[in-house]
């Protein structure tokens, strides 16, 4: 059954009811200018989410995108959901993730290949993801207006701020190429570069702090084996380095859905000619390159010579050299940077000046990027130096056919890892994510407006350099799911901004929180926070952190994780908010245990109640729900 008409019609259908959203009432300068309770810059998913959680609490919305299609990096083909930990983050981050589920399990039955592929929604295709994004959004037609080609430039003539608050921002329509002003009560910077927070002269940083200034793992210039040790050369020095971008290409090795890939116009074979020694020797960049042998490496070579693939332990083969894949839907992949290799499709050094440039600038180096990519895998599949088996291996992937059908199949956004990080109420750093013991939890915040798990995760800072084990930068370490309060996304110096995406934080501390799930639930933070000041008429640092955190929990929000209790639980608003009070300090809640003498004593102590149980028989969770009305009473 071919079912390429019946996904055209469904996406068809979608698109419908995704524009009875978008509102073609523009603020146009001159003309009455249109306001809204929020008004949030970038159709990212934390943007998005953002709008979402607002309208839940009857508020309206406005989101203005710089491109044609919302829903940022997911429906730009980061398929392949960034999470440590599933269940560590919920709310409208697992909707999303069930309403994805859902959409293969309709289409193609529940025992399908689809549906096994789609990894219980964690993983899809860039379309569909933009499609669910739409069908969100359509539910709330009546608050949310999302407004496309809309360009905010980061400069101050775009943004009037009086008596600390932000009244109006112009825009730019980019089809129109006329300016545009929106009011708002609160205004939400749901960029990938922070471009609004920058033209409210919030203070930020760029690049790498230094080893000395946190103590954070990995902090500074830092040369590390993959899954290894850092090596000779790191200094650990602070610098202006920004981790590299890249595009997470979907390609397809099924041949009816595949575009082949052409030369570009700029190629330049230069660029990727030092890969050619690394196939046939297999050389690489894990810790596995420790144990390898010259002797090895030219064993390898005859091997390839003779139509054989690699021996050499951990090397990867093919595409898979150059793009580390993950399984998609549809027999499609989420092509990102290789993280094994010394050449992929990141492009270091180059996108450094992104966060704080201009438009032109970032799409220059966007056709930049896109014709490198493009360049690299074409080398990989034409290259005569190259083993021929390795070549054959290659060219078997191409262009998925059906997806970005306006923009040569290819993504249209650039994976912006990290932009402009702000100086906010609170600072994230790598200590945030790390157990304060073994197997213990990172510090808690109380004030925390999510759960999140992800290692400390950098890319590439630098290119390639003689004697050196791996790229600058490219490293990873591992972490403990954590909290994140709402300090990190709260400016000190304008009482009606939020910050969901360029968080504040630390270059180590970041890298953990940018992950499309946590952002995500960022923006759900973000939303219910602007409401409540709207609702108060107070500023975002100010808004009651226990009003806050009850919305958050009722829109099944996890804001600390425990392993035996999850939003479907009866108990769960009560576990979230006494843990976050310090009573369950341990990953397991372990409410049916009965409660001992040393556990109440404790439990006492911070509530300043005297509990009365019976050892052996009551349990800890009748003594927990005791403590927690009489705390919710004296609130």
């Amino acid at each position: 059954m071919n079912i390429a008409p019946l996904k055209i019609k469904l996406l068809f259908f979608i698109g419908i009811a995704f524009c009875t959203v978008v509102k073609a009432q523009p603020g146009v300068s001159g003309t009455d200018i249109k306001k809204y309770d929020l008004v949030i810059v970038g159709g990212t998913p934390a943007g998005i989410m953002a709008a979402i959680s607002s309208a839940r609490l009857g508020k309206t919305s406005l989101i203005l995108e710089r491109t044609s299609h919302v829903g940022g990096l997911p429906a730009n083909g980061l398929g392949a959901t960034d999470i440590a930990t599933r269940g560590a983050t919920t709310g409208l981050f697992t909707e999303f993730v069930e309403r994805v589920k859902k959409y293969y399990t309709d289409k193609y039955g529940a025992s399908s290949e689809q549906v096994k592929a789609c990894s219980d929604g964690y993983h899809f295709e860039p379309s569909v993801a933009e499609m669910i994004f739409g069908q969100m959004l359509a539910e709330h037609a009546g608050k949310i207006t999302v407004l496309k080609m809309r360009q905010f430039d980061a400069e101050p003539q775009n943004i009037q701020i009086a008596n600390g608050k932000i009244s109006r921002i112009s825009i730019l329509n980019r089809d129109t190429k006329k300016q545009e002003d929106y009011e708002g009560k609160v205004f939400v910077d749901a960029t990938y570069e922070g471009d609004l927070g920058a033209a409210a002269k919030i203070p930020f940083r760029v690049g790498r702090e230094g080893k000395g200034e946190f103590n954070e793992p990995g902090a500074g210039r830092v040369y590390k084996y993959w899954q290894g040790a850092e090596g000779e050369g790191s200094t650990y020095q602070a610098d202006n380095a920004v981790q590299s971008y890249n595009y997470r290409i979907c390609l397809t090795n099924d041949p009816s859905n595949s575009v082949p890939i052409e030369k570009p116009l700029k190629y330049n074979r230069d660029e990727y000619v030092s890969m050619i020694e690394d196939v046939w020797t297999g050389n690489h960049t894990g810790v596995q390159m420790k144990q390898v042998t010259t002797a090895m490496m030219e064993d390898n070579r005859k091997n390839l010579a003779n139509g054989g693939v690699t021996k050499i332990p951990g090397d990867r083969w093919g595409i898979g050299k150059i793009t580390n894949m993950v399984t998609l839907p549809n027999h499609k992949t989420d092509g990102n940077n290789q993280h094994m290799s010394f050449i992929s499709t990141d492009l270091p050094e180059e996108n450094w000046p992104w966060p704080t440039s201009g438009w032109a600038w970032r799409d220059a180096f966007a056709q930049r990027l896109k014709e490198y990519t493009l360049g690299l895998i074409y080398f990989a599949q034409n290259e005569k130096e190259l083993p021929e088996s390795f070549r054959k291996a290659t060219r078997e992937w191409g262009l998925a056919k059906d997806e970005y059908n306006d923009n040569e199949h290819f993504p249209r956004q650039v994976y912006i890892r990290e932009g402009r990080r702000f100086e906010a109420m609170y600072f994230f750093t790598a200590h945030d994510a790390t157990p304060v013991s073994p197997g213990k939890r990172p510090p808690v915040h109380p004030s925390s407006v999510t759960a999140s798990h992800y290692a400390l995760d950098s890319h590439a800072v630098r290119k390639r350099e003689p004697g050196k084990i791996h790229l600058d930068g490219f490293i990873s370490y591992p972490t403990a799911i954590y909290t994140v309060p709402l300090g990190v996304m709260v400016p000190k110096q304008v009482d009606n901004l939020i910050l969901p995406v360029p968080v504040s934080g630390s270059h180590i501390g970041f890298s953990t929180i940018r992950m499309e799930p946590c952002w995500m639930a960022l923006g759900q933070a973000a939303g219910i926070a602007a409401s409540l000041a709207i609702d108060n008429n107070t500023r975002i640092r100010d808004i009651n952190n226990s009003q806050l955190q009850g919305t958050l929990i009722d829109q099944h929000a996890t804001l600390i994780y425990y392993k035996d209790i999850n939003p479907s639980s009866l108990d769960f608003k009560m576990v979230q908010l006494m843990g976050l009070k310090g009573y369950l300090p341990d990953w397991e809640a372990n409410l049916e245990a009965p409660v001992d003498n040393q556990q109440v004593a404790i439990w006492n102590k911070l509530s300043g109640l005297k509990t009365r149980f019976k050892p052996g028989v009551t349990t800890r969770k009748e003594v927990l729900i005791s403590i927690y009305k009489s705390l919710s009473k004296v609130r």
